[in-house]
């Protein structure tokens, strides 16, 4: 299992992929279902949880929980189903000070699931971690997505994809020219 995990770190910092992280296309989400969906089932049923062992093979793991669905299941809820997995990967990697045997750019995908939770105390914890990391760009999103859970308390942007009707407040948030899309 560990050479799969150092496969899917390879692939994910890979310099043709690591250019499409925030901006994918249907190749390349199309790319990640083919080579990483059974692993990822394998994962959400619980049969990759030895994979907390190490720093790598937690991150891998966090990577199959966090961004891969979103590539894989884009623009459907199931893009966020093993979200609430992710944050507990990541939580118990913080525990074991994991992020601090990775490089910036993995730590930088290691504390995503927090930037991602509609929890505001993740939220607030992420905020927390990119800024002692040093990774600024990261921390501008991290405070970003903060301020969204402080004001709405969820992302607005899910809630189509979720079945969750918005608020009128949501819809104007939704409706401007700085909201976030996702």
């Amino acid at each position: 299992m560990e050479e799969q995990a150092s496969e899917l770190l390879d692939y994910w910092f890979s310099e043709p992929v690591n250019r499409h992280w925030f901006k994918s296309t249907p190749a390349i989400d199309r790319d990640i279902a083919q080579r990483y969906m059974k692993l990822w089932q394998q994962a959400a049923e619980g049969e990759l949880d030895h994979w907390l062992q190490s720093p790598r093979t937690c991150l891998a793991l966090i990577l199959l929980f966090d961004q891969l669905p979103l590539n894989m299941f884009r623009g459907q809820a199931k893009s966020f189903s093993t979200e609430q997995q992710a944050i507990e990967a990541c939580l118990y990697g913080l525990e074991q000070g994991y992020d601090q045997q990775l490089k910036q750019a993995q730590q930088a995908f290691f504390y995503m699931p927090l930037m991602h939770s509609e929890q505001l105390t993740h939220q607030q914890r992420s905020v927390e971690l990119y800024q002692q990391a040093g990774l600024t760009e990261n921390l501008r999103f991290a405070r970003h997505h903060c301020q969204l859970i402080e004001q709405f308390g969820r992302f607005p942007h899910r809630n189509d994809i979720l079945g969750r009707s918005s608020t009128e407040e949501e819809v104007r948030y939704l409706q401007s020219k700085h909201a976030f899309r996702g």
